[in-house]
């Protein structure tokens, strides 16, 4: 089957030149009116072929706002692999891959040991969470670590990888209040799918996406536009009346146009019938989860017959966070959907996934490149506008 993003690139419509943009930031309307909107929402649609339209006009609408459409031309990742350290039952290297000419994602790539045959790919990307006093913020930080780590550690290649102006990209002088924020972490995601592919060992119909917060809203926002994704984790970030509170998130007109609005909860959704699962709190914009957006997406995957691949996992108690207790939710998810194998890992008479088995690097053991004098002499120099023609 043809896949949907690559067909996507023969279609660009193209906002009014003179069409005053509508930017729905952060907490733009209130829990009573993201339940009417889903409602509006829900009627233009009552079977799943005008369901399949929408989500067609929801998928355009991201790519057009996002300034994604027409897509650009997939140039060379020139990938850098390097400075391999090996652990209990995985490694982990540097890896480095251009998404446009100069402009480089920095991460870690984890791989399983003593697996055979083709593997699971999973991307991890993180959150708006900064440093501690013994961590940098983002990728490097222990959670995101544990995250990897374990998932590798149950066969998965993983990709942890920063988003603009955090971890390495920090280090190296971008900043993450760059303008083109939503453009280039929605494209870096894309190319991280790319790169996962290049791997031999990855098998490409089983790639996974999970991520906190702001990774949350790449984790949707991926998979709504790209169905090489085969199984969504967004964990406490979807929500029908927070549309994010960060420019990489909610500073483009992805949501709403005067032919279209939509919410986080609706391009959520679009990842039906595949495999996803929102975790959710009671501490943040999440708590209404499960009787508000799980319903809503509940609805959706019905009309594919698919009820059973998407569920949630509420933590009424619980606060903002990819903490151990959340982890634990999406690590069986993963397991039944991507085929991971948790001998060794998983605690059957607990059901606990033991992480204790996880090496925690330091920051400067996980840098891809200590100075911009290491980097390729052709890297945009930090700041720059980054071309998309």
């Amino acid at each position: 089957m043809k896949r949907l993003f690559h067909s996507l690139i023969l279609v660009s419509f193209a906002a009014p030149a003179a069409e005053k943009v509508t930017l729905c930031r952060g907490h733009w309307h209130s829990e009573a009116d993201a339940v009417k909107q889903l409602a509006r929402m829900a009627a233009t649609y009552s079977n799943l072929g005008e369901w399949k339209a929408r989500a067609s006009s929801v998928r355009q609408q991201i790519l057009t706002g996002s300034k994604l459409s027409p897509l650009t031309k997939r140039t060379p990742l020139n990938p850098i692999i390097k400075n391999k350290r090996t652990y209990k039952g995985y490694t982990v290297e540097a890896a480095v891959f251009e998404a446009r000419p100069g402009y480089f994602v920095y991460g870690n790539l984890y791989r399983p040991l003593g697996f055979k045959g083709k593997r699971p790919g999973i991307l991890c990307p993180h959150g708006h969470a900064r440093k501690n006093e013994a961590h940098g913020g983002g990728r490097l930080r222990p959670d995101q670590q544990n995250r990897c780590a374990t998932l590798a550690r149950m066969g998965a290649v993983v990709f942890s990888y920063d988003m603009i102006g955090y971890g390495d990209s920090e280090h190296l002088g971008w900043r993450h209040n760059h303008p083109q924020a939503l453009t280039l972490q929605t494209w870096s995601s894309v190319r991280a799918v790319d790169f996962l592919e290049t791997l031999p060992e990855v098998d490409k119909k089983r790639i996974g996406v999970t991520g906190c917060s702001g990774g949350g809203t790449q984790t949707f926002l991926l998979t709504a536009i790209d169905d090489r994704v085969a199984v969504s984790v967004p964990v406490v970030m979807v929500s029908a009346h927070f549309f994010g509170g960060c420019h990489c998130e909610s500073g483009m007109p992805i949501h709403k146009t005067s032919k279209l609005e939509t919410n986080n909860a609706e391009i959520a959704a679009l990842a039906a019938p595949r495999p996803m699962k929102l975790i959710s709190v009671g501490g943040d914009w999440t708590k209404n989860n499960p009787k508000v957006e799980y319903p809503y997406a509940q609805g959706i995957y019905k009309y594919f017959g698919a009820l059973d691949k998407v569920a949630n996992t509420h933590f009424p108690k619980e606060k903002h966070g990819y903490e151990f207790i959340k982890r634990q939710a999406m690590y069986p998810f993963m397991v039944k959907h991507l085929g991971l194998d948790p001998k060794g890992v998983l605690d059957k008479k607990t059901g606990v996934y033991d992480e204790t088995g996880n090496t925690i690097e330091t920051s400067e053991q996980q840098r891809t490149f200590k100075t911009l004098a290491e980097m390729p002499k052709h890297a945009l120099k930090p700041g720059s506008a980054v071309s998309f023609k």
